[in-house]
């Protein structure tokens, strides 16, 4: 029998998992509130891009692509790859700026045009066209009249704008492995831009007439399917434009949305509407852009003092109608924009910003920086005697 008298016996205190459980709660009240700091201070937010996430390069500091003195190149970013078009010769260079492969491409004067994987050569005011996927030469063709514009969607389905023939534009649509679907003829409008859906289904077709006193924009839309069977009754919407006001070029968003950018406001067709998402009245807007998936972008100036302004980039979410902000204490000289991300040329420094209006990458030379070429993970830097790459 137990000792009447005999005292309970006591808990331990496990001292390691209270340890463990104070620290844990430390840790993240620390990552709130460092987040919250990177979020809501410009200065702290600066300071943790340079000095933790190493987000700022300067010029000494990244691989470089030599160019003969004299030599004058033709120089393109796609999917992960810098691409130097010289001599009939396309020279592929990886974010190591060393060669990975060298195709044979006749073309001396290219238009360019990427998506994916894949990128489009066409010999300006010429004939020829090549389709690269990847690292390789996909196909080839020849157009009949003379190439103004090429454009692939990120399936491989490629149109084509031809002028010099008795038609004002013609489009020429191909799938992805080179075969020749169809024709589109305008015979009193000229195409200025064209987009395929995503899904393949739609061909849109941005026309304007200029040969009366009003300037009258439209968008067509092309059913694919439909032109194959039944051409004459393949347009599935022709969207009439505002009189005089001058459409410059469109892009198919998901969910078949097409993009279509005016010289005064940025509209949205979807639904079977076309609705007006920005506009430029009052605003000093000084460049823009609907080269992005599913996004687009404007670039603002606005007065900071008297002989100061900043520029900020107004970046819309085509789904949402969401728009981040994202500020610069300074004019922007040029923008270049691909899928996500968003380059702005400053002068001597580039700064690269994605959809979601955050920094990626900051790019700071010792002189002024004239061209640049960006895709969705790689950027170069163009100047006289070389190409300095930047990876995103």
């Amino acid at each position: 029998m137990k000792d009447y008298w005999e005292e309970p016996e006591k808990k331990k205190v496990n001292a390691k998992k209270i340890i463990l459980s104070v620290t844990i709660s430390i840790v993240v009240v620390a990552v709130i509130v460092l987040v919250a700091l990177y979020v809501t201070n410009k200065e702290f937010r600066n300071w943790m891009d340079i000095q933790v996430f190493r987000k700022e390069v300067s010029q000494d500091k990244v691989a470089t692509i030599e160019l003969e003195e004299g030599q004058t190149s033709n120089v393109y970013a796609f999917n992960k790859y810098i691409g130097i078009l010289n001599k009939n010769k396309l020279s592929l260079y990886g974010s190591a700026g060393t060669e990975e492969v060298s195709l044979d491409v006749e073309i001396t004067t290219p238009v360019f045009y990427s998506s994916n994987r894949f990128l489009i050569i066409g010999e300006k005011n010429g004939q020829k066209i090549y389709v690269v996927e990847d690292k390789e030469i996909a196909w080839e063709s020849e157009i009949e009249g003379n190439i103004s514009q090429v454009y692939i969607n990120k399936n491989g389905y490629v149109a084509v704008i031809i002028s010099g023939t008795s038609y004002k534009s013609v489009i020429q649509v191909f799938d992805p492995d080179g075969n020749a679907l169809f024709k589109k003829y305008l015979p009193s409008t000229i195409a200025v831009d064209v987009s395929i859906s995503n899904d393949n289904k739609y061909l849109a077709i941005a026309e304007v007439d200029t040969s009366g006193t009003i300037i009258q924009s439209n968008i067509r839309v092309i059913s694919i399917e439909k032109v194959k069977t039944d051409p004459t009754n393949s347009e599935e919407n022709n969207y009439q434009s505002e009189q005089n006001k001058l459409l410059v070029s469109i892009k198919y968003q998901d969910n078949d949305r097409i993009i279509c950018m005016y010289t005064d406001k940025i509209n949205i067709i979807e639904n079977g509407q076309e609705t007006t998402l920005f506009e430029n009245n009052d605003k000093k807007i000084t460049a823009q852009s609907i080269n992005l998936d599913n996004y687009f972008t404007t670039i603002q100036e606005e007065s900071s003092g008297i002989f100061s302004a900043n520029s900020v980039a107004n970046i819309v979410n085509v789904d949402t109608k969401d728009i981040k902000n994202y500020t610069v204490e300074t004019s922007v000289k040029e923008i270049y924009t691909k899928g996500d991300i968003i380059a702005l040329n400053l002068g001597t420094e580039v700064e690269f910003i994605n959809t979601g209006g955050w920094l990626v990458k900051r790019y700071v030379a010792s002189q002024e920086i004239t061209n640049v070429t960006v895709s969705n993970s790689i950027a170069g830097i163009i100047y006289r005697d070389k190409i300095e790459i930047i990876n995103l």
